[in-house]
């Protein structure tokens, strides 16, 4: 055949391969979620295998393997007692809660770990959702936002460097930033959870926090969250929220799911400057552990190539339930 251009020619070694390629994964991309509870033991999640519920002495230990593996970030979400949970949800601003503890000890142990923190209601409300719910069933928007300020204050306060408010409420960035820098806390930064959809991949987690909106008692509760998460039929609204995040203060912009909605990854890309995270939540890591518990596929090939994926679509950040396991394996290749 008579062809001027061969792709193929660039493909035919793995140095010319490697020479030739747009994307690649570091352990830093990663930011490594974290669930903690009260006690002193390590509890296995059963809807996610491999990642557990940490108690504060054996969170340390994980921290630590993380950082030595090259991963510079982590997120933490509370397991809170159902005891501490009420209508109102303010456990979340206690300052001697488990979050608080947790972010003090690990600053003290390793303060060059990157901490970031979850804004939202959801762990702390017997209701199981990310605001105040009335008792007409209504998820209150503005009195949600004062909590919510009050929470990122005391995460501060106990040495986070970034807030990640993943609540929904509209104008919550523009309130929390104002509170920080009242607080003196400018320096803290916001990682918005800007298009987080109402999503059905998000069971595990509600399973690893017991957050799930609860039964009806006493007082109508919304069945979901889709008053105030998006519409998963909707990309336009997306670039929407991401605008009204950027002018409210925000530092990053995260989409959540992350390798269903690779579309709006690219999108906000697109529109933005600000660096993007994409969350490869809870389903998509389990759908992957059970596939290769199976047999079904080669896990780390599809781990490696899912992350990858995220970064061709502009992703500078990716939260994932996988990071040690790809650091580690990033290291072999």
């Amino acid at each position: 055949m008579d062809l001027t251009y061969r792709p193929r020619r660039l493909r035919r070694t793995s140095g010319l391969r490697s020479m030739v390629q747009e994307h690649s994964l570091n352990p830093a991309d990663f930011i490594y979620p974290l669930f903690v509870h009260e006690g002193d033991h390590v509890e296995p999640i059963s809807a996610m295998p491999g990642v557990n519920r940490w108690s504060l002495d054996n969170l340390m230990g994980e921290v630590e393997r993380a950082w030595k593996l090259g991963i510079k970030s982590v997120v933490l979400f509370p397991k809170v007692d159902e005891a501490l949970k009420t209508e109102d949800a303010a456990e979340c601003f206690n300052e001697k809660g488990l979050i608080p503890r947790a972010i003090r000890r690990l600053k003290k142990e390793l303060p060059e770990m990157t901490i970031m923190t979850d804004v939202a209601l959801d762990p702390y409300s017997c209701d199981g959702h990310d605001g105040i719910v009335s008792s007409e069933g209504v998820v209150l928007n503005d009195e949600t936002i004062e909590y919510l300020c009050r929470q990122a204050v005391v995460q501060a306060q106990a040495g986070a460097d970034l807030i990640g408010p993943s609540d929904m409420m509209d104008g919550r960035v523009g309130a929390i930033r104002e509170a920080l820098d009242d607080e003196g806390y400018e320096h803290v930064g916001i990682i918005s959870y800007t298009a987080k959809y109402s999503s059905a991949y998000y069971g595990p987690f509600r399973e690893a926090l017991d957050s799930a909106p609860r039964e009806a008692s006493i007082k109508p509760i919304p069945k979901d969250k889709s008053t105030y998460q998006m519409n998963p039929a909707n990309a336009r609204e997306a670039i929407t929220e991401a605008q009204l995040d950027e002018q409210e203060g925000a530092d990053i912009l995260m989409v959540k799911p992350g390798l269903a909605y690779m579309d709006i990854v690219y999108r906000l890309r697109q529109e933005s400057e600000l660096p993007i995270a994409a969350y490869n939540v809870s389903g998509e890591y389990a759908m992957v552990k059970a596939a290769a518990e199976k047999g079904w596929i080669d896990e780390r090939a599809v781990v490696l190539e899912t992350l990858l994926s995220f970064r061709r679509a502009g992703a500078d950040l990716i939260l994932t339930y996988h990071a040690c396991d790809a650091a580690e394996w990033l290291r072999q290749v």
